[in-house]
């Protein structure tokens, strides 16, 4: 993918920032997932104007690709997945770029949809900072044609104002999906525990309440018993402190559940620090980054997340087909994704990339984020 080298005024330096992916937060931590859709208000509905039809783009399809902000380990994998697909495709039919700014402030990605307007691109796929401040800037450029493609989490009650939304996997599936990851590295017996982040993150939160649906439902997990709850505030060193607090109160503990990047690194540091990897598993949602040294000594059998690169490379093939008029983006709507092969749109536009990823030793080398 070709850098596309933009001239303003204004000079950004380069931040280096955890994934952004939180429901709401502007510059959210990788830990938090990517708000789903919600309904859109009457008024919203009311008061946007009606994108410009587009006739099918002539030409390789242009899109551009903007981040939260630039200089970001997780948004440089999906612009991995960008390039796979245009490599795959070939650039004399699909050519993606990639530009945005230094900070995910919540008007900071404004000048750059308007450049990439400026500049021709068929479709602006966007991880955006705000769920409204963009709403303005969208409205111009779909008048104009430009179809508009939220990436990485939607846009809560403004869903009119883009064409369509990617999420990285169904958030709905996670507590289950977590269940099953541990199940997997204990013979699915055994006490086990859960290190959240903070008491009243919802996220976690949500995902707690599937985890403990799918232990009461799922006779596969019968033998599987949950005898605490702690929370780490999402703070290394308080992470630290209740995973070894979980260790001395249940001597019989078989395995801990972090759903949080910085909880699943604490404890698993604990465990190989103590030396228990053979009697306490540990999973959870982490970084490859942060959690390959854990699987590459056997801390860690493996870990669950989401596969940003493979939500850049549908976004790439979304797109293609949205600017040549191969599919709507309407609930319903079908098109293939390349090796990801056929996705069918779901309710507000919106589709899933994939299930929760599993990360283990056989993989862990092919992610730099």
């Amino acid at each position: 993918m070709k850098k596309l080298c933009m001239v303003f005024a204004l000079v950004f330096a380069i931040a280096m920032v955890i994934a952004g992916c939180a429901p709401q937060a502007p510059a959210p931590a990788a830990s938090e997932a990517p708000s789903q859709s919600a309904a859109a208000s009457p008024s919203a509905a009311e008061t946007t104007p009606a994108a410009e039809p587009s006739k099918a783009a002539e030409g390789p399809v242009k899109v551009m690709f903007i981040p939260k902000n630039q200089g970001n380990p997780y948004f440089e994998a999906l612009v991995q997945g960008f390039e796979e697909a245009e490599k795959e495709v070939g650039s004399d039919k699909l050519v993606c770029d990639t530009t945005g700014p230094a900070t995910a402030e919540a008007t900071s990605q404004i000048e750059f949809v308007e450049a990439a307007v400026q500049n021709g691109y068929n479709v602006i796929c966007i991880a955006a900072n705000s769920n409204d401040a963009l709403n303005p800037t969208f409205d111009d450029a779909r008048a104009k044609g430009v179809k508009i493609v939220v990436i990485n989490g939607d846009i809560p009650g403004s869903e009119t104002h883009r064409d369509a939304s990617i999420l990285p996997t169904d958030f709905n599936t996670v507590g289950a999906a977590q269940i099953e990851c541990l199940g997997a590295t204990i013979n699915y017996e055994g006490e086990i525990a859960i290190l959240s982040a903070t008491t009243d993150a919802p996220d976690q939160n949500f995902w707690i309440e599937g985890m403990k649906k799918t232990l009461a439902d799922d006779a596969k997990y019968a033998k599987m018993k949950l005898v605490d709850t702690v929370y780490g505030d999402d703070q290394p060193e308080k992470s630290s402190t209740e995973m070894e607090a979980l260790i001395t109160k249940h001597p019989d503990l078989r395995g801990v559940i972090a759903p949080t990047t910085v909880g699943v690194a604490a404890a698993s540091k604990i465990v190989q620090t103590k030396k228990l990897a053979e009697k306490i598993s540990v999973i959870g949602l982490g970084l490859p980054s942060q959690m390959k040294e854990f699987i590459k000594d056997g801390t860690v059998k493996q870990f669950q997340l989401w596969n940003p690169v493979d939500e850049g490379y549908l976004g790439a093939y979304f797109s293609m087909a949205l600017a040549k008029g191969e599919v709507e983006a309407k609930e319903g709507a079908t098109f293939k994704a390349g090796r990801l092969n056929e996705f069918t749109i779901g309710k507000d536009a919106v589709i899933i990339t994939g299930p929760p990823f599993t990360f283990d030793g056989s993989n862990i080398d092919n992610f730099s984020f």
